[in-house]
């Protein structure tokens, strides 16, 4: 072997603890082409592995001799001196396999500790790499040039140091320093796997408020978002599960976000004309845990009806009272006599083998009376006394109280037929076993059940929106006169 220009590393003249470290500072001050041998009683593999850790691929390791007594390997530099590279880790590109390039670099990046850095040494410009990883990563590194040709390009690439938490007792999301299409799912599924009062913040370079919009759209009203820090640079918000207020009722819960009457209806609790009570309160009556109802309300309602989404609460009362009447009040004066036609027909045809069906039939009939005279009452009394409020309201000078001196008996009347009837289609329901239908039903024995069902589940909306959101807020109204 040629070792007159060359340094020998004798290992086993060395101290143990002085050993690698000789190593590693001798490589460390070769130029480009220049090299040391490394001379030991046995295979120093485990230095090879080590410098490429430190260093990267910028040096060849050659057996000169291997064993039995001896082993010495010439470590020849590959690459020009860096300018400030400082013993950073530098990846040799041109000696990587073609397809192997840009993934070796994405490896390196991830593995790179923040406040770290790496080189990357090649023979053209490595650009299109910078706009991977910003698309990959986002802005979470830095791209310097230290040599820019004409035959080497040598960048540092630096990894940012994590802004230290100014909320060292709350979970911390990091936007920027997150792939971009991981940074709305990230945050989604943190705020799902929150407990009622947890919380967690959104630390971001801009205002992150759509990010409100879609939660509040997919959610609903279960989070507060408050702001912490408004720019210039950082936006910090405290996102905040809400717990389920103890006061609050069912119907003051479907008043704020419809779609969670869905999660009633699932386990049969009446928010319309059951929905001055709260959650518990209607659980503790019904036999059933409140625990489960209340983290399904948490959760987001899927297959919502364009109806349930649209937000009642923001409307104007004498809008909503036309609403009701144009909407609700039609579907029942179209369908009901259709629905008792039916009732009658089934009856007669099926009685005798389900019996059931004329007990039905004679509850389809009284909610038609009650109901036909109900509907008439609200729109020839309750509901223009509802807008004269309003008017009120909007005209001060114009105040009738004398007017709505009966305003909260009238109310207190019309809820209590609204209770008379919700318990009449509650018996049907338990009659008709929730609507199940027997193996020698007819085509008009189908068609009436779905009928029924449809009639109820809009009559449960139309009375929601009657008894927790326009009465409830007239009352308040008139209080106010």
């Amino acid at each position: 072997m040629e070792t007159a220009n060359e340094i020998i590393i004798n290992v086993q003249e060395l101290e143990p603890r002085l050993r690698h470290q000789t190593i590693f500072d001798t490589f460390n001050s070769l130029m480009e082409g220049e090299s040391f041998i490394i001379h030991n009683n046995h295979d120093p593999m485990p230095v090879y592995y080590q410098l490429t850790e430190m260093r990267g691929n910028i040096f060849t390791w050659d057996y000169l001799q291997k064993g039995p007594e001896w082993w010495d390997i010439r470590v020849r530099r590959d690459v020009p001196i860096i300018p400030t590279e400082d013993k950073d880790f530098i990846l040799n590109i041109p000696v990587i396999e073609p397809q192997q390039k840009h993934a070796t670099i994405f490896h390196v990046f991830k593995n790179t500790l923040p406040g770290n850095s790496f080189i990357i040494h090649n023979n053209h410009d490595p650009k299109p790499v910078y706009f991977q990883l910003q698309n990959m990563f986002g802005d979470t590194f830095t791209w310097e040039y230290l040599q820019q040709g004409p035959q080497w390009w040598d960048i540092k690439v630096g990894i940012k140091e994590t802004k230290k938490s100014e909320y060292p007792n709350d979970l911390v999301i990091n936007v920027p320093s997150l792939e971009p299409k991981l940074k709305h799912p990230t945050i989604f599924k943190t705020f799902d796997s929150l407990n009622a009062g947890d919380s967690f913040i959104i630390h971001n370079d801009h205002d992150p408020k759509p990010v409100y919009y879609q939660l509040l759209s997919e959610k609903g009203d279960v989070f507060t978002w408050e702001y912490l820090q408004e720019g210039p640079q950082w936006w910090d918000i405290r996102v905040t599960r809400k717990g389920m207020e103890s006061s609050e009722t069912i119907g003051e819960i479907v008043a704020k976000d419809l779609r969670k009457a869905e999660v009633f209806k699932k386990y049969g609790i009446d928010f319309c004309c059951g929905g001055k009570k709260t959650v518990r309160q209607k659980c503790s009556e019904k036999g059933i845990d409140p625990t489960q109802i209340e983290k399904e309300l948490k959760q987001p309602i899927h297959n919502a009806t364009q109806q349930s989404n649209l937000n009642y609460d923001e409307w104007s009362l004498d809008f909503l009272a036309d609403y009701i009447v144009n909407t609700h009040h039609n579907y029942v004066k179209k369908y009901l006599p259709d629905i008792t036609t039916y009732a009658n027909k089934v009856a007669k045809v099926h009685g005798n083998h389900h019996p059931e069906l004329s007990e039905i039939k004679e509850l389809v009939e009284q909610i038609n009376h009650e109901l036909t005279i109900h509907m008439k009452e609200e729109e020839t009394k309750l509901f223009p006394l509802i807008k004269q409020l309003v008017n009120t309201k909007n005209n001060p000078s114009k105040t009738e109280v004398e007017a709505f001196k009966n305003f909260n008996a009238l109310i207190n009347e019309t809820e209590e037929e609204h209770d008379s009837i919700g318990r009449l289609l509650e018996k049907i329901r338990r009659l008709n076993n929730n609507y199940a239908i027997p193996e020698d039903a007819c085509t008009s024995y189908k068609l009436l059940y779905k009928m029924l069902e449809e009639f109820e589940n809009d009559l449960f909306t139309h009375i929601h929106l009657e008894n927790n959101i326009l009465f409830t807020k007239a009352s308040s109204l008139c209080k106010l006169l």
